[in-house]
């Protein structure tokens, strides 16, 4: 759980833009493939996504409390995934890409073009052509949660600071 300063501090730099509390319980650095659920006690009601491309975190809010994290893959050089605020336009838990031939289980499609977060391999290495990809059982738990309308937050990775002559 986040401190009143380290709270203040986080909307202060825009890593986040509104309060929240994390109900999760973490014993280490999640690795490749790991995400935690629980929102036992939680009221039901919309909710809201945050992924963090520098972090490769996406975590899940119901109102102000946290109530899932995973590690995520995301675009690669070629094929940038966007960063903003957007929309869950559509749903499809069997979706297949026309555009890659691909399966695109448990699909929430944030973009006209098709940028969306959907099941996947999650591993080292790996991306993906501007989507969100998650871990299968978390994708599913997502899906199963999420509604046409929710908000999902893109953060894009933090620049670094340019090297000084």
């Amino acid at each position: 759980m986040l401190t009143k300063a380290q709270l203040d501090q986080a909307i202060d730099s825009g890593t986040l833009d509104r309060p929240v509390n994390s109900l999760l319980t973490v014993d280490g650095p999640l690795r490749f493939g790991d995400f935690v659920w629980n929102d036992k006690g939680i009221p039901a009601g919309p909710i809201w996504v945050r992924i963090d491309l520098g972090k490769q975190l996406l975590s899940v809010f119901r109102g102000g409390d946290e109530i899932g994290t995973g590690v995520v893959v995301y675009g690669g050089d070629n094929k940038k995934t966007p960063a903003g605020k957007f929309h869950i336009l559509m749903k499809d838990r069997d979706h297949r890409s026309s555009l890659y031939d691909a399966a695109m289980p448990y699909t929430l499609q944030l973009t006209g073009d098709g940028v969306s977060i959907h099941g996947s391999t999650v591993r080292w290495g790996a991306a993906t052509h501007g989507c969100i990809g998650l871990p299968l059982d978390f994708a599913r738990r997502l899906f199963e949660q999420a509604k046409v309308g929710d908000e999902v937050v893109i953060v894009p990775p933090a620049k670094r600071p340019s090297p000084t002559a």
